[in-house]
Formats: C-alpha cells, sequence, structure tokens
C-alpha cells in the first residue's frame, strides 16, 4: 500500500472502478483526498501493464483503499459505512450526493451508492432520541425511524415528544 500510515485501512474491492469512485467519495467529503494511485507494473491475469490497480485515499480524515480486482465480489450490506451528521442540511447533502446518478435509497436512513457500497446517513439527534432514558421517547422515535427513507430530523422529534 502507500505512505498511509493507520493500522488498520478499508480496501476496498471494484471491478475496476477505484480511481473514479475514489474521486467521487473524497469530492463528496471534506478533508479527503487521493494519496497515490499505484499503476500494474506489469500485465496479470486481471490487466495490463499501467492500468490503476489500487488507489489510497483519506475521507474525512480516515485512511481508505481502493483495488481493482475484477468483478468477481459485489459489496452488499453486510459492511457499511456510517456518517454521522449534525443537522438537516448534512444529513441531505450526503443523501443526496450518494444516491445522485445511480445510488438507491433503502429504509432507516441507508442507501447504496452508484457503486453498490452501503452507506448509512446518521443524524447525531436520531441516536440521542433512540438512545433516550424515557423508553416512551426512545420507543417513539424509533418506530418513526423505521417509516423513513432519509431521516427527517423535525419528524422524528415530533414523534419523540408524543
Amino acid at each position: 500500500m502507500s505512505e498511509i500510515q493507520t493500522k488498520i485501512t478499508p480496501m476496498l474491492w471494484f471491478a475496476s472502478e477505484a480511481l473514479p469512485a475514489a474521486e467521487f467519495y473524497t469530492s463528496v467529503f471534506p478533508d479527503s483526498s487521493i494519496e497515490r494511485v499505484l499503476r500494474a507494473p506489469g500485465d496479470s491475469p486481471g490487466g495490463v501493464a499501467g492500468q490503476v490497480l489500487t488507489v489510497d485515499f483519506t475521507l474525512a480524515g480516515t485512511a481508505f483503499a481502493a483495488l481493482n480486482g475484477g468483478p468477481q465480489f459485489r459489496f452488499s450490506e453486510a459492511v457499511s459505512f456510517v456518517i454521522l451528521t449534525e443537522d438537516q442540511q448534512e444529513t441531505d447533502h450526503y443523501w443526496e450526493a450518494l444516491t445522485a446518478d445511480g445510488g438507491e435509497e433503502s429504509m432507516c436512513g441507508w442507501l447504496k451508492d452508484r457503486y453498490g457500497l452501503s452507506w448509512q446517513v446518521t443524524p447525531r439527534r436520531l441516536l440521542e432520541l433512540t438512545q433516550s432514558d424515557d423508553a416512551g421517547v426512545a420507543g417513539r422515535a424509533f418506530a418513526a425511524m423505521l417509516t423513513m427513507r432519509r431521516i427527517d430530523i423535525a419528524a422524528i422529534e415530533v414523534a419523540a415528544a408524543g
């Protein structure tokens, strides 16, 4: 891998879209950049010399790597990334950016982006209400969340208040 010096770095397997995916993700999140693009030094069963092999990048201060590994493996909801948001504007920003151009909405703040990677766009306020010591507040907030695709913070607050 590259100069990224973290103990654990998530490696995302793409068929052949590692570089455009990294470029997309780094355009969506602040404090993000592409650190290194490694091109295959020689021909291999999956490609030819000079093709992008891996991309090391940082998203919101967290190191990631992407591999052009071929079509054998696809993303699933078994692994997702949680984006903790501070308000409705930030929630909407990530939701709209990640569902654009082929992304898919799911339920309870979950979505898949155009590359098939799963994300949970989670407002901090949702967590505060669903983890409330008041079981009624937590239950009402949770029940409201279960009816939503994109999380509507105001609607969650109304539901939690009863």
